[in-house]
């Protein structure tokens, strides 16, 4: 069927909430995470037991049938999955296994009684409903709101819970300049990283005296750790969509391409499918609800380079060329996309724009801070209890997000730092714990928001190592066009590897930090004039570990095995011999029975000794 104005909409809006309507319906994660840990195999036995039950199996639409026994995206949850979660009863059940299958279907499916041993525990506390987890009791869901709540592959789940009504009150409600000017006033900032006011970008390119214009999303996420943008375009894709349809209107734009990267197939899928899905209805394509506006939306897969997060070199690979940035002005609201006026805006930016389109700019400001308003989504990694996908407000503090979202640091080792956006970000410490997290204050720190991405490190990490695997991720992914960018990066890399095998000297800290400023000085793109910050910020906040490298010849985290040297105490050694039956090169010495010892001439300080030892008799410093 095809949708043709807006009272057809609406009445399939209503038929989709009652068709959604189930005495009980199943949610599997189906995000990548969940997928890999097997929760697809555990979707497919939840379908086969409930395949006759009558009410549990539903349609929505004359075309599409599913069972109520549904692939959600991601939950967010990932250190927990695979997850399944049982509505009415908000039920989440953790660590799924295909055996549990039978039991759920028969204790909640059919009894409507609670698994009690696959609900969340922490301190005693038994955590039935998943609103109540503590988790996600400290977020505020609004771009993740429908994800690990819906079908992630029908448009109908999506229609019943609010898509598409945002561009249906802009389409009849809303001149494109209002729609600009709500946005505009909301001061909506990119959540792509650089912070900048989407209702601007918006206005300069609507501004332009050319008049075919593109709708870009950039869907890249390259950042080592994150995976928002992928959730959202596996969990409610229909969001993003809703959003850069906005911007069309707003900008009076007919085409629009979403790039992502080949690495998410996944996401990919789905995005097709929800395209697929929305153009069979009616609400992509020519004259969409009846009016005079058409939009056609395209997907274009990235090779996965990480300098294609960038707007100019993001256009150029769509367009066939080879992704590098060029030199601005023109900028890419001037000359994106085919040197047309171009809005480029990420997937979690335009994630946001319905909602303030239907809530208003007002609405807007009261979550966050006065500079960032509304919320940000960050993936969360690293040494911490609760890996996931989160948002909450700006102006949320590091201590929060870490310690009661994140459940604090694994194992009950000591914080130690938190890198956040990605390569181009830094280390915040300790000292910035209380610091409410937005664009301003995490410049003002020393880093600053990228895409989200929120590695977490504990006291056993070295932050020199730190700093020289994102150098080595930049030497890597560079593109090579600008030569601090290519051989100054190169240079820093040599000077920190230097370090981390005990042959610096002091000399070279005051290189890394001379030739770090002049990259950032003249590199060409905004990623080569952010990739020193993970070593100026770690020699700033960690100065001593440097030190202690050079000087020393040690590694106060024991992580850099150039400086490792290990030892065999005589009075635990028991002669068992797994050490030295284990080492590749037979560096250990020893009688059955008596005591071994290390030959340093020979060891190549791999420490598989030291993990094979039952009697922790080996030690490493």
């Amino acid at each position: 069927m095809k949708i043709e104005n807006r009272t057809e909409l609406k009445e399939y809006r209503i038929e989709c909430q009652k068709k959604q309507s189930a005495d009980c319906r199943v949610l599997v994660c189906g995000g990548t995470g969940c997928l890999a840990s097997g929760s697809g195999k555990i979707y497919e036995k939840l379908k086969e037991l409930t395949k006759d039950h009558t009410g549990v199996e539903v349609k929505i639409g004359e075309e599409i049938a599913h069972t109520k026994v549904m692939k959600s995206g991601c939950h967010g949850f990932c250190e927990m999955g695979p997850l399944v979660r049982i509505e009415p009863y908000n039920y989440l059940y953790i660590k799924v296994k295909l055996e549990d299958c039978e039991e759920i279907y028969n204790e909640t499916i059919l009894g409507g009684r609670p698994v009690e041993r696959l609900l969340y525990k922490m301190d005693g506390v038994t955590y039935p409903s998943q609103e109540e987890i503590p988790f996600y009791a400290k977020q505020t869901r609004l771009v993740l709101k429908n994800c690990g709540h819906i079908d992630a592959e029908h448009i109908g789940g999506a229609l019943a819970v609010g898509a598409y009504a945002g561009i249906e009150k802009a389409l009849f409600e809303m001149t494109p300049e209002a729609v600009i000017q709500t946005i505009y006033d909301s001061n909506l900032r990119g959540r792509g990283g650089a912070g900048f006011r989407t209702g601007r970008k918006w206005q300069q390119v609507a501004s332009q005296k050319e008049k075919i214009r593109y709708v870009v999303c950039n869907g890249d996420e390259g950042d080592p750790g994150a995976f928002m943008d992928r959730s959202i375009m596996e969990g409610d894709p229909h969001r993003m969509i809703e959003g850069m349809m906005i911007a069309a209107y707003a900008v009076q734009a007919q085409e629009g391409y979403i790039y992502v990267r080949a690495e998410y197939p996944l996401a990919i899928e789905r995005l097709k499918t929800a395209i697929s899905q929305a153009e069979a209805i009616g609400l992509l394509g020519d004259n969409i609800l009846g009016t005079n506006f058409s939009f056609h939306l395209h997907i274009n897969r990235g090779a996965g380079a990480f300098v294609c997060g960038e707007g100019s070199a993001l256009t150029a690979s769509i367009e066939g060329k080879r992704g590098m940035p060029r030199v601005k002005p023109p900028r890419t609201v001037e000359q994106g996309l085919w040197a047309r006026p171009t809005v480029l805006n990420n997937v979690e930016t335009y994630a946001n724009v319905p909602e303030i389109i239907l809530q208003g700019a007002d609405w807007f400001h009261t979550i966050g801070t006065e500079g960032s308003p509304g919320t940000k989504t960050f993936s969360l990694t690293g040494a911490i209890e609760n890996t996931g996908l989160i948002e909450v407000p700006m102006g949320t503090t590091l201590r929060e997000i870490i310690y009661d979202i994140g459940g604090g640091i694994k194992n009950g080792k000591k914080f130690k730092a938190v890198q956040t956006g990605g390569p181009s970000g830094g280390c915040l410490t300790e000292i910035h714990l209380d610091t409410p997290i937005d664009f301003d204050n995490l410049l003002a720190a020393g880093s600053m928001m990228g895409s989200g991405g929120m590695i977490v490190m504990d006291e056993d990490d070295c932050m020199v190592a730190v700093a020289k695997f994102y150098l080595e991720f930049i030497v890597e992914e560079s593109c090579g066009k600008c030569s601090p960018c290519r051989i100054g990066n190169k240079r820093l890399l040599e000077i920190l590897t230097r370090i981390t095998e005990g042959k610096g000297t002091m000399e070279d800290l005051d290189n890394l930090r001379n030739l770090s400023q002049v990259i950032k000085d003249t590199a060409l793109c905004g990623l080569g004039q952010t990739s020193p910050n993970p070593v100026l910020s770690t020699l700033e906040h960690f100065y001593d570990e440097y030190v202690a490298h050079i000087r020393d010849h040690k590694c106060p985290a024991g992580k850099c095995k150039a400086l490792l040297s290990f030892r065999i105490d005589p009075q635990l050694c028991v002669g068992c011999t797994l050490c030295s039956r284990n080492c590749p090169v037979d560096a250990i010495i020893g009688e059955r029975k008596e005591a071994h010892f290390i030959d340093t001439t020979k060891c190549i300080k791999c420490g598989t000794c030291k993990d094979k030892c039952k009697f922790n008799a080996i030690s490493a410093g």
